[in-house]
């Protein structure tokens, strides 16, 4: 109950009018504009027609959906609402770079602005208009999800710009015009808009698939020679620690999703009062999306193709200015190893990873330097405080592990940071196909070079579900840019004899570290799916058995960790068999599934030969004799 009442306490001293007093009703512009717009009006008309109903009938319908998003910027209950906003951020120092975003002022006074931000948090709806209204951007206006317009608490988030929309609309196409016609009028009005790309919180850490809805309108919006531009605005909020991975880790080795009501808030308020570290916001390259759509359009890309590709772009900006955060790289290295490490064994790890990361010119999170000790113990040691290592120091030197059940939220803290690591972990994947060509190998006309290219393509089909990858010319760069790292100029000719000397000297090695814990996921399903022969696959049914078989199987050490079974890399793999036409039944289809879990038996193969390769090349550690030390 205490917490109960520092909320109503906090509420009523940010917002005396708002909490237990009426707030005076603020107009709905918006609202009202579009009531008396011709084309507005125009469209309800045929709305109306196409579901054989009155006009006045659909115009009562949607006339009580605009109500029902339509949101304000109250001055009073805005100050408020940034206050409440700071104590629910009082887990952390909120760090902003201010030169990108002094930039992106410039760009407010004349444009408004589409603010895409990555979801890892309930916490970035109150980070970005906090960060954005302290630095006097134009008013911002957040979309969120209808099931956070809480008792009270949504009336007054409204009247601070918060949008409340509904997210099953496929069978209301009126609420869908209403949603459409709303975005419209805000953008024409130059509001500021935010919202999450994913269209919900990631569970695994890294960038979900973008949901097209919000950018679809967007995309409607600036449609024509007369319409209004927007500028859109990569945001990434990124953070060291999390109170709630634990409970969406949890959800993800298949428990219910706990309901937001205020019993919800009340828990997650309560959480906010242990420290944890930093939050970093980052701001991506703008763009202008009325030209980037004319530019697909003058390559004859359009419709849902445009959208398509817009959301990929932005997908790639926001992995592109999300920063490297130590907690990541500490998790890495100790999900890697799945065995206790000391400070110099995690340095060890650490090391060639930070001289990669400067080669790629990737930013770290408040300017760390990966490379120091006591940066690298500190994380070590707020780990485990928030116990999600385990420390013993009763031998010669402290010791950390990951504790038991917390690989997938250390798994979660490192997927931050795994986007800028595929591609290498790829590349060591085609040398690793080269080196194992036999003298009597049947090669294409491209010759051993080429055998590497194709199997990069190879496994990028594997993970196009998994991971955002450019276009295949960009993708084909970007593997010459890691193949150049490894050996100093742009390879033209590769023999399996070079290709075995590229992959034992090259440092770091990631294959084993990034890719292993997605193939082994993958592999539980395909094997499940194998099981089946030819029968039609209840999908429910088939990822509760690969629950189940994935939890014997990291028991029995057949897959390398824990991390492994989760229902989020479960039903990615699902979506990759389903795009491969291998969950309908079929005669034939059991071949192609055995097929499926063929080649991921050699993937993993391969992992894990080049996990081998990193423990045969590792420097050892011989322990020295030396006074005990404490955690």
């Amino acid at each position: 109950m205490a917490a109960v009442r520092r909320i109503r306490e906090v509420a009523r001293a940010a917002l005396p009018r708002a909490v237990g007093e009426r707030l005076p009703a603020a107009p709905p512009q918006e609202v009202g504009e579009l009531l008396s717009d011709e084309r507005f009006l125009a469209a309800v008309k045929e709305q109306a027609a196409s579901q054989d109903r009155s006009e006045s009938e659909v115009l009562e319908e949607v006339e009580g959906y605009l109500h029902e998003m339509s949101a304000a910027h109250d001055d009073r209950a805005s100050q408020g609402w940034a206050r409440m906003g700071e104590w629910f951020l009082r887990a952390y120092d909120v760090l902003v770079d201010e030169d990108q975003v002094q930039q992106l002022r410039k760009v407010d006074r004349t444009h408004s602005l589409a603010l895409a931000f990555s979801h890892r948090s309930y916490l970035d709806g109150m980070v970005i208009p906090n960060v954005l209204m302290a630095r006097r951007f134009s008013p911002t206006y957040t979309f969120g999800g209808a099931n956070l317009n809480l008792p009270l608490i949504g009336s007054v988030a409204s009247r601070t710009g918060v949008i409340f929309i509904r997210r099953a609309t496929q069978e209301i196409p009126v609420y869908r015009l209403a949603l459409r016609s709303y975005i419209r009028q805000m953008v024409t009005n130059k509001r500021n808009l935010a919202w999450s790309i994913e269209g919900g919180r990631t569970r695994t850490g890294k960038l979900r698939p973008p949901v097209h809805g919000i950018l679809k309108y967007l995309t409607d919006t600036v449609d024509g020679a007369d319409a209004p531009d927007v500028q859109v605005v990569p945001v990434s909020v990124v953070y060291d620690q999390l109170h709630e991975v634990t409970l969406m880790t949890e959800e993800a080795r298949g428990a219910s999703k706990t309901p937001e009501d205020w019993r919800w808030l009340v828990k997650f308020a309560r959480l906010q009062r242990n420290r944890l570290g930093r939050a970093y916001l980052t701001v991506g390259e703008p763009f202008s999306l009325k030209e980037r759509m004319g530019e697909l359009a003058a390559d004859g890309v359009t419709g849902h193709a445009a959208v398509e590709r817009v959301a990929l772009d932005i997908s790639h900006r926001l992995n592109r200015a999300t920063p490297v955060t130590v907690t990541a790289i500490v998790s890495l290295a100790l999900l890697g190893a799945d065995r206790a490490l000391t400070v110099d064994e995690v340095l060890d790890t650490v090391e060639p990873l930070a001289t990669y990361i400067e080669a790629r010119r990737w930013p770290v999170a408040g300017a760390a330097d990966l490379r120091d000790r006591s940066t690298i113990r500190r994380a070590l040691t707020e780990l485990t405080r928030s116990e999600v290592l385990t420390a013993y120091d009763q031998g010669t030197e402290p010791v950390w592990t990951i504790a038991d059940d917390k690989h997938l939220v250390a798994a979660f803290y490192r997927n931050t940071v795994i986007h800028i690591l595929v591609e290498r972990a790829i590349g060591e994947l085609s040398l690793l196909t080269v080196s194992e060509l036999g003298p009597d190998a049947e090669l294409p006309e491209g010759g051993e070079l080429q055998v590497g290219w194709d199997e990069a393509k190879r496994m990028r089909d594997l993970l196009k579900f998994e991971f955002f990858f450019p276009a295949r010319a960009g993708f084909e760069d970007d593997l010459r840019t890691e193949l150049e790292l490894l050996v100093g100029e742009d390879v033209t000719r590769l023999t399996p004899v070079r290709a075995r000397e590229l992959l034992v000297t090259a440092r770091p090695h990631l294959a084993h570290l990034v890719l292993r814990p997605f193939l082994d996921a993958y592999l539980v399903v395909a094997d499940r799916l194998a099981d089946r022969g030819d029968a039609a696959v209840d999908e429910d049914d088939l990822l509760a058995d690969a629950l189940a078989v994935g939890r014997q199987w990291a028991l029995q050490r057949r897959v390398a960790s824990f991390e492994s079974i989760s229902l989020e890399l479960f039903r990615t793999a699902l979506a990759l068999a389903r795009h491969r036409g291998l969950l309908e039944g079929a005669d034939g289809v059991g071949t192609a599934r055995e097929a499926f879990a063929a080649e991921l038996r050699d993937s993993v193969r391969r992992v894990n030969i080049i996990g081998e390769i990193a423990a045969d090349v590792a420097p050892s550690i011989v322990p020295q004799p030396r006074r005990q030390e404490t955690v």
